[in-house]
């Protein structure tokens, strides 16, 4: 499929699904259950909000969602506290599946997520967002909801630097303009079409979901799209415009560490599927500087993106979904 073919039938806004009473009823009528996965790691400011917009919209008034779940990293505030106090589930990523070697990273949430939720499909929405708002969930799922084929959609918007508290009118998908998109463009032309490769808002079908490996990384949604591709091509994806996110922007070093960590997975993906071959063992070391006392400093982090295998090759996930 051609990338203007693409982006005409799988391109979506979240207006088109703004009919949340025919969206519920579709649903109902394929007998569809829907989870809702918000993973966090120290976020009281800012996890109530989300909880009660997503809980009074999307399950009481529009019974679109059938759980909201948190799944934590660790948090050292009232991360899991508050969530609970306004009705969300919640979870610690290390109480799931706890016979397994625990690891920490967004990516292991959104793993885990996938054996406690019960949901046919999954959304996945990040905790740091001010804007919320119903579109987040209602704009990913409506795409699957009416077409049994997709089975993976991804969110993109306008992502407005914040500056000193004054929203400048474009910006941000730094890493995804500077390494994701030339990678792809590269390696991967197909996938150009994805607005937003690394965007933290996705709905996913569970039987395609379980049948990939996780990255516990920086390097999941990257992942998450070099894998479907590869298995089903670019019919299973779709997007979907959900207009503007607004959240916090990480600095630059930040962002240094997260691409090293996406090109580490890239680059043992491309080399698994014979886009390129690589003949030494990967460094795991970035090396950064920054200025201490006036003069240049050199810091040294260890990255290493590790994976869990796809959730379908668990017993306890097997059996608790009767896959045996």
């Amino acid at each position: 499929m051609q990338n203007k073919d693409w982006l005409k039938s799988n391109t979506y806004h979240h207006s088109d699904f703004w009919d949340l009473r025919k969206l519920v009823e579709e649903k109902q009528s394929r007998g569809l259950t829907i989870s809702l996965c918000i993973p966090t790691l120290n976020e009281e400011k800012n996890i109530a909000k989300e909880v009660v917009l997503f809980r009074s919209e999307l399950m009481e008034r529009y019974p679109l969602l059938d759980e909201i779940a948190i799944i934590d990293s660790g948090s050292e505030d009232r991360t899991l506290e508050v969530a609970a106090e306004f009705g969300a589930d919640t979870y610690l990523a290390s109480d799931i599946l706890p016979n397994l070697e625990p690891k920490r990273g967004k990516g292991e949430n959104l793993w885990k997520a996938i054996y406690q939720l019960k949901g046919d499909i999954i959304v996945y929405v990040d905790a740091d967002i001010t804007n919320i708002h119903p579109r987040f969930v209602y704009g990913l799922i409506g795409p699957m909801i009416y077409r049994p084929e997709v089975g993976y959609v991804k969110a993109f918007y306008d992502r407005p630097l914040a500056d000193s508290g004054v929203l400048r009118p474009s910006g941000g998908g730094r890493v995804t303009e500077i390494l994701t998109r030339p990678l792809f463009s590269l390696f991967y032309p197909e996938l150009t079409a994805v607005i937003q490769p690394l965007s933290g808002e996705y709905a996913v079908r569970r039987e395609v979901l379980h049948s990939i490996p996780f990255p516990i990384g920086y390097g999941v949604e990257t992942s998450h799209l070099i894998d479907l591709y590869n298995r089903f091509g670019m019919e299973v994806f779709a997007q979907t415009d959900l207009d503007k996110r607004v959240h916090r922007n990480q600095p630059t070093q930040a962002l240094g560490r997260m691409a090293f960590g996406i090109l580490q997975t890239f680059l043992r993906r491309a080399g698994d599927q014979e886009k390129l071959a690589i003949h030494s063992e990967l460094n795991h070391y970035l090396k950064q500087f920054q200025v201490s006392k006036g003069a240049f400093e050199q810091i040294e982090h260890h990255i290493v993106e590790d994976e869990r295998p796809p959730m379908d090759t668990i017993p306890e996930y097997r059996k608790k979904f009767g896959l045996d």
